[in-house]
């Protein structure tokens, strides 16, 4: 199982630093929630782990190889991204999205082998889309193409995935299929998996650990348990929560305090 490692993560945007000695680590069987109040810095975080904008200072590692030293084609045999569903390539069908996960390990031409494709079928089916396999991307909803980003991840076959804020556009009972595939891919399969979320209850029931992130600093790690408190998450997002124990699963199931919001 690989380990992912975010070390001393300097990020700067112009004259704005958006990220700050930010430290993490995802070892490989475990899910990592990354949660904050919106402009955190939690987009930044994953978009600069793999590579997508540069660093100002700081490593990310994998198996304490600097991914910063390797080429974009030796990245994406190890590190695996799902971003949120937009400007998709109109012109590509589902099957030809999903193959493109495929594209480190393509040989001579570019020609996909058969266990390319069988990779690739795999993954459609892991998300519940082979009968779309043909579509066009630009006819399927905002939650089909969210799953069919998580099939060219799958099929990419990484042992470190990240996802930004993957519960987009899904309805509850995709959200549920999808978080609990990425919880049996780690668990199951060894996964290190970092994953951007706004809903912090989905946070507390499918993540082992939560990162808190705000104004682009770490300010709390841990279990669910230990970092989703009515305390540390009124003052991270500057609105009374009340935090109490969900009847059914014993994580935290975090309320919005109505009658205390100053309106």
């Amino acid at each position: 199982m690989s380990t992912l490692e975010i070390s001393s993560l300097n990020v700067r945007f112009g004259a704005r630093r958006v990220l700050e000695g930010f430290d993490l680590k995802v070892n490989g069987g475990e899910v990592v929630a990354l949660i904050g109040p919106n402009g955190a810095g939690k987009t930044t975080v994953l978009r600069a782990a793999s590579g997508v904008i540069p660093l100002e200072s700081g490593k990310v590692l994998v198996d304490g190889q600097d991914l910063g030293r390797l080429s974009p084609g030796q990245r994406a045999a190890i590190l695996a991204v799902v971003p949120q569903a937009h400007n998709l390539p109109h012109a590509f069908s589902v099957w030809q999205i999903v193959l493109l996960g495929r594209t480190p390990y393509l040989g001579w031409m570019g020609q996909a082998s058969p266990q390319d494709l069988e990779r690739a079928r795999w993954a459609l089916e892991r998300v519940q889309l082979q009968e779309l396999r043909e579509r066009p991307i630009d006819e399927l909803s905002g939650g089909e193409q969210q799953r069919v980003l998580l099939a060219r991840s799958l099929a990419q076959d990484t042992p470190v995935l990240l996802m930004d804020e993957p519960t987009t556009y899904l309805d509850l009972h995709h959200q549920s299929v999808l978080l609990n595939l990425v919880r049996e891919l780690a668990h199951e399969h060894g996964l290190a998996v970092l994953m951007a979320l706004h809903d912090l209850n989905l946070a507390a029931l499918y993540a082992d650990r939560v990162a808190l992130l705000v104004s682009g600093r770490l300010q709390a790690e841990g279990t669910p348990n230990q970092v989703l408190t009515t305390e540390t998450l009124s003052r991270a997002f500057d609105v009374p929560v009340h935090v109490t124990i969900h009847p059914d699963y014993g994580t935290p199931l975090v309320l919005p305090d109505g009658r205390k919001i100053q309106r």
